[in-house]
């Protein structure tokens, strides 16, 4: 019962906010009581937490597996932008900014926890890269970690890239693509601009 919640609760939240989305939105997508999610959450706020840090969880475990396959390292980042994109719903309503904005505390450990997550996959993503060729010898990966994970979290507020001017599937593969194109070498850009060009096809 309480993964039924969780999972419709989740959907819920990814296509209309976190805001919007009310008890009784869910109990009636279920068919159920709104006494009967009271019995397996407190209130609201622990049913979003239980849905944030699962799909946290989810998308974790993913990446993971992308990252065992051993791609080369450019493939490997637009491998993990197309899964967490679709496990995100492409993010129609910014989940993430309206976590940020009524849910403060539930998005300050989530943002610890991605920060943890995002550090150590980019170290590893330029450290690949400099194994292969495909990133430049003068790159501090520290630094590409950190700006990485700054730059994936500004490009989330819609005060800065409100949705209606940058969509976010397209403000996404334009972040990427800035990023890739700042640290390759010729090797990397050949790489990066066939990946482009077969996404336009």
């Amino acid at each position: 019962m309480k993964e039924k919640i969780r999972n419709t609760a989740s959907q819920l939240f990814l296509e209309r906010g976190f805001k919007s989305i009310t008890m009784d939105d869910i109990a009636n997508e279920i068919g159920m009581s709104k006494k009967t999610i009271y019995s397996e959450y407190e209130n609201k706020t622990s049913l979003v937490e239980d849905c944030v840090m699962t799909k946290f969880c989810v998308l974790s475990e993913g990446i993971d597996l992308i990252i065992a396959m051993e791609k080369n390292a450019i493939e490997e980042l637009y491998e993990i932008k197309r899964f967490v994109m679709s496990h995100l719903n492409n993010e129609k309503s910014s989940p993430q900014y309206q976590l940020m904005k009524y849910y403060p505390k539930i998005h300050k450990s989530l943002k610890l926890m991605q920060f943890e997550k995002m550090h150590k996959c980019v170290l590893l993503n330029v450290e690949r890269g400099l194994a292969q060729g495909l990133f430049r010898d003068n790159v501090n990966p520290e630094f590409v970690a950190r700006i990485y994970f700054s730059g994936m979290n500004i490009i989330k507020d819609q005060n800065i890239f409100p949705l209606d001017l940058f969509p976010i599937s397209e403000l996404m593969d334009s972040f990427l693509e800035y990023h890739i194109r700042g640290i390759v070498t010729p090797k990397g850009k050949t790489i990066l601009n066939n990946i482009i060009n077969s996404n336009q096809e």
